[in-house]
């Protein structure tokens, strides 16, 4: 459903932003409605990317954050010879498999959110070139690049769906509601 996310409650911060990604989340999901698995994994542009790719990126990156937030190892490790794979299904994954998954993800997210002490917590930083050596990021940090993160993908959601059939974010929800648009 196309969301509003209400003015979080005085001084619940958390809530917030945890709402905030989940609105991003949200376009991710609308842009996959009633497609066929061959559709979601299409690529209608010169871009490598596909609907199902990803959706399976953002909910892996997410877990990864939220593993090093609490430093422990990403469920899965990539580098430059499994990277690709972060952008597409294999070894039977699906749609429904990865949707699946990322609910769980986004779970264990608010979870974690909500347990830390303070957002000004702070976490090391994955020892990777792109980031500042022994450099160190809040939870706050964290939920504003979650949202960041899935909002530049959600983007790159609804080009890819409207590429696919035309249908837009609004014309999606209407549909699976039974009412209409415009």
């Amino acid at each position: 459903m196309v969301t509003h996310v209400p003015a979080e409650a005085q001084g619940d911060e958390r809530g917030a932003l945890l709402a905030f990604i989940e609105e991003q989340r949200g376009g991710i999901r609308r842009a996959l409605l009633g497609l066929t698995e061959e559709q979601a994994a299409s690529r209608p542009s010169a871009s490598e990317l596909s609907l199902s790719g990803l959706l399976k990126h953002v909910a892996e990156v997410e877990q990864g954050w939220i593993a090093r937030a609490k430093q422990e190892p990403p469920a899965i490790k990539r580098d430059e010879t499994n990277w690709h794979e972060t952008f597409q299904l294999v070894d039977g994954e699906t749609v429904g498999s990865q949707l699946a998954y990322w609910e769980k993800v986004a779970a264990e997210t608010e979870a974690y959110i909500r347990s830390v002490p303070s957002l000004d917590d702070t976490f090391p930083l994955p020892n990777d070139p792109w980031f500042p050596p022994e450099g160190r990021v809040s939870v706050r940090w964290l939920c504003l690049h979650l949202i960041r993160e899935t909002a530049r993908h959600a983007g790159h959601a609804d080009i890819i769906r409207e590429s696919l059939d035309g249908a837009t974010a609004f014309e999606l929800v209407a549909k699976e509601q039974g009412t209409s648009w415009g």
